[in-house]
């Protein structure tokens, strides 16, 4: 009878790393995206909430307002203000605003998020191969890469939802990152992420995942407007996120990216285990 061998080899340690950008590595709380699905979903007479706009966050732009379009409420209230039910044209109709409006977003909200610098730093000074992912498209990255550059910010490789057919929560742009870096196997490498649909992607791909409760999406908040709140409340949200987070798979859950040092400490004593993702 076939028996499971218990015996785990070490594994290599980490090779590389693959950040998000918004809400990971720039634009504290993920403010640039959900300002620009509220605009465009007003823009077309039918209002959504900051809540809703925020629900889908991570997955390719076009999912992520096909999603909202096949929220009940929304849905409905669609329906009832273009008097037929939502189509793919008109999903076309809303990306194509959606294109529009977020290049007006994306420079006021470039500003990396504090200790995202040092943390990439550090991966590269423990000779870690810098990759990233982005639910944004390459016209909106060629703002945001720029706005990056000119804060010192590089990463050797960048694959956008554009990109493939199927975005997040699906592991091919994960799995390019790795092509191109030349590193294997997934196991060797790290994805942070601010959504719970890039946690899963990591997931997806057998990577290592960090998931981001503070500086992004979970609470969605600028870095000013959490600190303007009473400490309870700060507490009561970001206990919230991290709960959510943890819920989605992550590996690790952190406050911000500047954490991550620590965790890959500890993921590289697990791997000398013998332990996978």
């Amino acid at each position: 009878m076939p028996t499971l061998n218990e015996h785990r080899r070490p594994l290599a340690p980490l090779k590389a790393v693959i950040f998000d950008w918004a809400g990971t590595l720039l634009d504290y709380g993920s403010r640039a995206p959900v300002l620009a699905v509220v605009s465009v979903f007003r823009s077309f007479d039918v209002p959504v909430t900051i809540e809703e706009a925020r629900g889908p966050m991570g997955m390719a732009k076009r999912d992520h307002l096909r999603t909202m379009l096949e929220m009940p409420r929304i849905g409905a209230l669609w329906q009832q203000v273009h008097c037929a039910p939502h189509d793919e044209q008109a999903i076309d109709r809303l990306y194509a605003r959606f294109l529009e409006t977020q290049v007006s977003f994306l420079a006021d909200h470039a500003t990396l998020i504090p200790g995202a610098l040092a943390a990439v730093a550090e991966c590269r000074r423990r000779g870690l191969k810098i990759g990233s992912t982005t639910g944004y498209t390459r016209e909106l990255m060629a703002v945001i890469v720029p706005a990056a550059q000119r804060q010192g910010l590089e990463v050797d490789a960048m694959y956008c939802a554009s990109d493939f057919a199927e975005g997040r929560p699906a592991p091919w742009m994960s799995f390019e990152n790795a092509r191109v870096l030349g590193v294997f196997p997934m196991s060797a490498i790290v994805k942070v992420d601010d959504t719970t649909v890039g946690v899963e992607e990591g997931l997806n791909a057998g990577m290592w995942s960090v998931g981001l409760a503070k500086s992004g999406n979970m609470i969605g908040l600028s870095e000013t407007e959490l600190a303007s709140l009473e400490p309870a409340e700060q507490t009561s949200l970001l206990a919230s996120a991290r709960e959510r987070m943890a819920a989605s798979g992550a590996h690790f859950v952190i406050d911000s990216v500047a954490e991550l040092p620590a965790v890959l400490d500890r993921i590289n004593a697990l791997a000398a285990k013998g332990q996978t993702p």
